[in-house]
């Protein structure tokens, strides 16, 4: 029994130990097979997503050498940047070798075209520095791409990569050989870029220091301007260095031509412009002069005479456009200025062929041939002796012809204002020529002599400009005023005075910009004004410069302008002082026309002030306080004036009635409106009283209007009788309504007479009295044929 005992617990204790150590095993078997599953999970898992990515950057990679591929085949445009490198370097040679020589005295006329040619390469050079610093900025980012994508290492296949991911190496391998042919292109191209990036750089430089050695001499020409430059002429030499004239004149014209070239190539817009300006005057004169040939038109015009325009305007448009051609180009070189006054002297000849005398035709050829041989001999004088002689009896002959010539001139009508300072002007220049001439100052003397002769010409053109335009400007009068166009609904003796005055302003400014071309001083005048303009000056804490002020009251002005004369171009005539019976009733959207030009005028007089925000609200608080102390009445006006241009209770054209005055509607301004009266007086009135006061409108709704008329009879008269006459002369008049017969009342009866009423409804207030008069004669007539007396 014990051994059996002892023989079963032992048993037991064996098959707990079999039992766990059999748990054990089954645990590590399970978890064994969970890791294995997890690993091959993620295997799985990597294995798909590694196809995943590498998709999406074979896809990237092809998608950005197509870019790359696409902008390179475009090309960079620098072929013209090269061409145009190469024309500048071929026009700054010159100038370089010019400056190079050393103690060599270059006179101010080379220096200023000089200068002009080096401004113009300067602001090319900048262009291109700035388009081939973008175009190297973005053929580097190119490259960056490329670099970067060949570098990336999901684009690379070798031997540790999945079986999958080499599926992929022909793809690779592909894309491989594509970077590396985008990679050499864009090289290239940036290389390309890059050189002429330096080239355009170093030259830029360049030029930038031949253009302060030029500003240099230009200061230091300035300030020995008075300098001797020659011996006085007692001590000049018989003769100079070179004696051939043709070679001093060819020599001396080579150098101004290459540059005239230069000028006419780097400054065809301008032309354009002129060209332009000139065939739409040719299209003006030349459809004016085609309507006054119409039949309906040319009775009404009668006979016309103009001087210099026909109907074929080629010699006046020629006129125009040289008298013009300095406003357009104002930075031309001496040459150019000469030679547009030769051919304005040739079309002058040409036009006053056939006007002039045969003594007068003379002496404007001679004139012409003086300016001709002024300016060769200015071309050629040096330092002999004999040219300079030469040169000063030129100066004294111009000035006796000069004075001969102004004379002339106020024979033949030209204006004193014009001819009196050029004359003086005239004879100053030559005056001081041959005094400088005398004292070795040569290059002013014959600065002053070429600009003495272009003055005195050009007056003659500018004259002739003026009245060219004058006599077109009265053709369109003619034309319009016939037509029932603009000129005839506003003032034409006004309109002909303000004409004129501005194109003599126009004449003054380009006689005065042709005069400092000349003496070479419109540049540095030109920089002077602008420096004045645009320097920043300060008011307390308000800063401003004195352009943005100009700008400011030019812009005020011309709002003010045109919202006083907008209405002409709506049909608003102007200077009748009676009222007409003609009824026509404007809409007071002028009214609203003018408001939105003053709201507009002042916001853009803001904006060119360039006032701050924070300062305009400062002068509107300002603005605030005064319409609070004293400019009630102004503002009520004001506001009353866009209230009656909205709530229309009336038109320009109605017949109102205010208080003790009655009459036409005139205008409806902002501030006030205007009405003229029976009697032809024009009435102001606020429009704060129109809104305010009593109103009445007699042609709101329709110009209809019942007059009365009264009279008195007989007590023993026949009615009848007198209300058939009533309704026969009532029908034979005009202004009556057809569709509402007059009507005769009783107004009272006393021992010995009857006082009768007579209704009857017109089409026209305006037209009232005539119409009484007229039916009172008639009706007068009538009662005397049937012995009715009136009492």
């Amino acid at each position: 029994m014990v051994i059996k005992t002892g023989t079963f617990i032992l048993n037991t204790n064996f098959n707990r130990y079999l039992y766990g150590l059999m748990a054990g095993i089954f645990s590590l078997l399970s978890n064994y097979q969970t890791t294995h599953a997890q690993d091959k999970h993620a295997t799985a898992d990597t294995v798909n997503t590694i196809p995943d990515t590498l998709l999406f950057k074979i896809q990237q990679a092809q998608a950005a050498i197509t870019d790359i591929n696409s902008a390179n085949k475009k090309g960079y445009r620098i072929d013209g940047i090269r061409n145009g490198l190469e024309e500048i370097i071929t026009n700054v040679n010159p100038v370089k070798s010019d400056l190079a020589v050393t103690k060599k005295v270059i006179d101010t006329k080379s220096l200023l075209s000089y200068n002009l040619i080096l401004k113009d390469a300067q602001s090319k050079l900048t262009d291109w520095q700035t388009r081939l610093t973008k175009l190297n900025s973005e053929l580097q980012q190119r490259a960056d791409k490329v670099v970067a994508l060949s570098n990336d290492s999901l684009l690379t296949v070798d031997n540790r990569d999945t079986t999958q991911k080499r599926l992929y190496s022909s793809q690779l391998a592909n894309i491989k050989l594509r970077l590396q042919g985008a990679g050499k292109v864009t090289s290239a191209g940036l290389d390309t870029i890059s050189q002429l990036l330096a080239d355009v750089s170093a030259l830029y430089l360049t030029v930038n220091d031949m253009q302060s050695a030029i500003d240099e001499r230009l200061q230091q020409s300035g300030r020995s301007a008075l300098g001797r430059e020659a011996p006085y002429i007692w001590s000049a030499p018989a003769k100079s260095q070179n004696n051939d004239l043709f070679k001093l004149i060819s020599s001396s014209f080579e150098g101004q031509n290459k540059i005239l070239g230069y000028f006419f190539d780097s400054s065809w817009d301008n032309r354009v412009l002129l060209l332009l300006a000139g065939i739409a005057f040719y299209i003006w004169v030349f459809r004016n002069f085609k309507k006054i040939r119409q039949t309906s038109l040319r009775d009404k015009v009668g006979q016309i005479n103009f001087k210099y325009i026909s109907p074929y305007p080629v010699l006046a448009t020629i006129m125009l456009v040289l008298n013009l051609a300095p406003l357009f180009e104002p930075d031309a070189p001496s040459l150019y200025i000469e030679l547009t006054q030769f051919l304005s002297l040739a079309v002058l000849t040409v036009l006053f062929w056939r006007d002039l005398s045969k003594n007068d035709i003379k002496y404007w050829v001679f004139v012409t041939g003086l300016y001709i041989v002024i300016v060769l001999t200015t071309s050629v004088v040096q330092d002999a002796v004999w040219m300079r002689l030469w040169l000063m009896g030129l100066n004294v002959f111009a000035i006796y012809t000069g004075i001969l010539f102004t004379r002339r001139l106020r024979e033949e009508g030209v204006s004193q204002k014009l001819t009196k300072p050029v004359l003086y002007i005239f004879v100053l220049l030559n005056g001081l020529a041959v005094i400088l001439n005398i004292f070795g100052r040569i290059s002013l003397a014959k600065v002053y002599s070429t600009t003495a002769i272009i003055g005195l010409t050009q007056i003659i053109g500018l004259a002739i400009f003026i009245q060219i335009l004058s006599d077109a400007l009265e053709l369109q009068i003619k034309v319009s005023a016939c037509s029932e166009g603009l000129f005839s609904r506003i003032s034409v003796s006004r309109s002909r005075a303000s004409f004129k005055k501005a194109l003599t302003v126009v004449a003054v400014i380009l006689w005065l910009l042709v005069f400092m071309i000349n003496l070479s001083i419109a540049g540095g005048i030109y920089a002077f004004t602008q420096q004045v303009l645009i320097k920043e000056r300060a008011f307390g804490s308000v800063k401003f410069t004195l352009s943005n002020v100009l700008f400011f009251a030019v812009i005020v002005y011309l709002a003010n302008i045109l919202q006083k004369h907008v209405g002409v171009l709506f049909g608003e005539g102007g200077t009748s002082s009676t009222i007409s019976d003609k009824i026509e009733h404007k809409g007071s959207k002028l009214a609203l026309i003018r408001l939105v030009i003053i709201i507009i005028g002042v916001l853009l007089a803001i904006t060119a002030s360039g006032i701050p925000l924070d300062k305009l609200t400062v002068v509107l608080g300002a603005l605030s306080v005064g319409i609070g102390l004293g400019m009630q009445n102004i503002v009520n006006n004001f506001v009353s004036g866009i209230i009656l241009i909205f709530e229309k209770p009336f038109r320009i054209g109605d017949y109102v009635e205010l208080a003790d005055k009655k009459g036409k509607v005139q205008d409806i301004g902002i501030r006030s409106s205007k009405m003229l009266t029976p009697q032809g007086s024009e009435v102001i009135i606020p429009n704060g009283d129109l809104l305010s006061g009593r109103l009445v409108n007699w042609t709101l709704s329709n110009d209809y209007l019942k007059t009365e008329i009264v009279f008195k009879v007989g007590i023993d008269t026949d009615l009848e009788a007198i209300k058939k006459i009533i309704d026969e002369e009532v029908n034979k008049t005009d202004d009556r309504v057809k569709n509402l017969p007059p009507e005769l009342l009783i107004n009272s009866f006393g021992a010995d007479s009857i006082e009768l009423k007579i209704l009857v409804w017109i089409t026209n207030i305006y037209a009232e009295a005539g119409f009484k008069s007229r039916l009172l004669q008639q009706l007068l007539t009538r009662f005397k044929e049937i012995e009715i007396k009136t009492m």
